[in-house]
């Protein structure tokens, strides 16, 4: 098992380009199911996640061919079955449930493993399916759907105890595509990734209004055709580098982002004294590490809210900022793992109910730590990038989900790490 070995102390400077959106590229590679014709997508970057859900595509029987950030998919004929080995490795496969409904009457999907940052349960995913008109049935750990009259147009409140669901909408809003008559969901999720996603499909010749806003509207059509498309920029990678630049840089530039995703996360980066300069187009800025550092206060929501995918990375930025801050997680409250192995290092952090606060050290030192889930993971790489010593990062599995080679990034950056075999 590899691990990641990250000595401490090395200044950033330089540039690095931003990937594709591991969670925009996920739903799109299986809304592909929908057409029988050639997909071809773009920018899908090269991690765990997106290799897991092309292997689910290829066992339903598409065609899929990858080269280097493109991907091509073909679902002329496909079935009807996602395989539980491939789909208990990541949540995400879930996001095939709607588009083999919409496209074969049937889906059999297995209850899916993941994440361990908390209970994220699919009964928003089905209760949007069912309105469509879906039976849905449980047997021996999978989820069998069907639509014996076929899905019908209806209207959804998608809303969830914490609030819009991303995959869940992701789902309706492909099954709804095929459906006869018009679908509105209310309390959608309002993410970049979902408008993406929305695009690629109107693209595929779907009618799609109001994705990016609360209430998404789709009039179903009776076929769907094949597409190019590019994936936008990741912006929790963006906002990840971010934080390694104002712990550790000294100027690094990042390209291939999109600022206006970035809103929230750049806001929390000069609030707490670092400077970030954008370029005209938006599609790249450098990050300078501020000389009057302070802490501050974050409360995670939906987007365009700050995102609970970039809470444990501020949380490593924030250990070392002098002064007290407070990051409340309202999406995921037992989401702090991190902060136990950061403690390890030498960080002053109390997680009480769903918030951390963070007393600012001088200093942390190097220890041997353990990842728990995929942000947890870049946490603990940021903190280590400027504790003194070398620090060990195990079960970089979870890091690899999401994060396209970071290691080799951080070293065209100058950074001193190296993956060694475990």
């Amino acid at each position: 098992m590899d691990k990641l070995v990250v000595h401490g102390g090395s200044p950033l400077r330089g540039s690095v380009n931003i990937s594709g959106s591991k969670n925009a590229s996920l739903p799109i590679l299986a809304a592909a199911i929908l057409s029988g014709e050639d997909c071809i997508i773009r920018r899908v970057p090269d991690v765990s996640d997106t290799n897991y859900m092309i292997q689910i595509l290829s066992a339903l029987g598409a065609d899929v061919e990858r080269s280097s950030g493109t991907v091509r998919i073909t679902c002329a004929d496909i079935s009807d079955e996602a395989p539980y080995e491939l789909v208990r490795r990541m949540r995400a496969s879930i996001c095939v449930m709607g588009p083999l409904l919409a496209r074969k009457g049937r889906a059999v999907v297995s209850l899916p493993g993941g994440c361990v940052i908390g209970d994220r349960p699919v009964d928003l995913h089905l209760r949007g399916l069912e309105a469509l008109g879906a039976k849905v049935e449980f047997e021996g750990g999978n989820i069998i759907l069907t639509a014996p009259d076929g899905l019908r147009g209806a209207e959804i409140d998608l809303r969830g105890s914490n609030g819009p669901t991303v995959l869940g909408t992701d789902n309706v809003m492909m099954a709804a595509t095929l459906a006869e008559g018009i679908t509105v969901i209310e309390s959608a999720a309002a993410e970049p990734e979902v408008l993406d996603l929305a695009n690629f499909l109107n693209a595929m010749g779907a009618k799609i209004e109001g994705a990016g806003t609360r209430r998404i509207t789709i009039e179903g059509v009776k076929e769907l055709r094949g597409v190019e498309h590019t994936v936008i920029p990741d912006r929790i990678e963006a906002g990840t580098f971010m934080a390694a630049a104002a712990l550790a840089g000294e100027g690094v530039t990042l390209n291939r982002i999109c600022r206006e995703h970035l809103k929230a996360i750049t806001e929390q980066i000069i609030k707490s004294g670092h400077r970030v300069e954008f370029n005209a187009e938006g599609d790249s800025c450098t990050v300078y590490r501020g000389e009057e550092l302070r802490g501050c206060e974050i409360s995670t929501s939906p987007y365009p809210g700050y995102p609970t995918d970039m809470q444990a990375q501020m949380t490593a930025l924030l250990v070392t900022t002098p002064g007290i801050s407070l990051i409340k997680d309202t999406i995921f409250p037992q989401r702090f793992m991190h902060c136990s192995e950061l403690k390890r290092m030498g960080a002053d952090i109390k997680v009480d109910n769903g918030t951390a606060i963070i007393r600012g050290v001088e200093k942390l030192s190097a220890a041997p730590v353990m990842a728990s889930d995929l942000r947890a993971s870049a946490a603990l790489v940021l903190a280590a990038l400027t504790a003194k010593g070398s620090t060990e990062i195990s079960r970089l599995y979870h890091i690899d989900r999401g994060y396209e080679h970071i290691d080799e990034k951080l070293l065209t950056l100058g950074a001193a790490v190296e993956r060694v075999k475990g």
